[in-house]
């Protein structure tokens, strides 16, 4: 596929919507068509420039996103949504899966995470386009909730982790991070475990994914977040 990829951000805080903005322009295949600071100026921005794929917020002074969200599906709008939101109710989540988002974003925002959801998201599209006719092995690529099963557990089989990720590196990485309850940034992770700050930050995002581990970020200056990281505290 080498169409670029047209995006809306809905997001009411300005200054978030820019670093999205700007992670967007980072990453190759996808281009902002438009940015909304409430959901009604998201709902015409969707309705008259459908693009491809929304970020999503869920707080807006107008409303919530996820009755925006609700109102597209019914509407039967050709346009996904990735959800970027500091909502942490489980509820929330529960909801955003039954209307069949692409993907759920916790805040702070990070561009490695969004980085990955945007090249998923790319990737899907690819298999969907590639496709002559549908098999059940088709199908669970193209639906990886199917073969997840449960949350990972430090004794987690191979198996059961998402490529990428490794029993060895992911041992090491656990063995650093439940040592102590201080924070690490990933280029510590890495000096740590022997590996370059890449490597270190994706099997950390995996275990914050797990919720073994939890990210904390500061945005000092626009674009250039701190991610740091320490165990789960509850």
């Amino acid at each position: 596929m080498s169409t670029t990829l047209g995006i809306v951000i809905a997001e009411d805080d300005p200054q978030i919507a820019e670093i999205q903005r700007r992670f967007v322009e980072r990453t190759p295949g996808f281009e902002i068509r438009g940015i909304a600071h409430t959901t009604r100026d998201a709902r015409e921005l969707i309705e008259v420039l459908r693009p491809d794929l929304v970020l999503l917020d869920i707080q807006f002074p107008d409303g919530s996103g996820l009755e925006l969200l609700r109102e597209l599906r019914a509407a039967r709008q050709p346009t996904d949504v990735i959800l970027i939101t500091a909502a942490k109710e489980v509820d929330s989540l529960t909801e955003a899966l039954r209307c069949g988002v692409f993907d759920y974003i916790l805040k702070p925002l990070v561009y490695e995470r969004l980085e990955q959801a945007l090249q998923n998201y790319r990737a899907h599209l690819e298999r969907l386009h590639q496709l002559q006719s549908l098999s059940q092995q088709s199908v669970d690529g193209l639906l990886p909730r199917s073969n997840t099963g449960t949350l990972s557990s430090p004794g987690a089989t191979a198996a059961r982790l998402p490529k990428g990720i490794d029993t060895l590196t992911l041992d090491k990485v656990r063995s650093v991070m439940q040592a102590t309850a201080d924070s690490f940034s990933a280029e510590q992770v890495g000096e740590k475990i022997g590996s370059s700050r890449t490597t270190a930050r994706r099997y950390l995002e995996y275990l914050v994914s797990e919720q073994e581990l939890e990210a904390d970020i500061n945005y000092g200056s626009i674009g250039r977040p701190e991610r740091r990281y320490r165990r789960q505290t509850g």
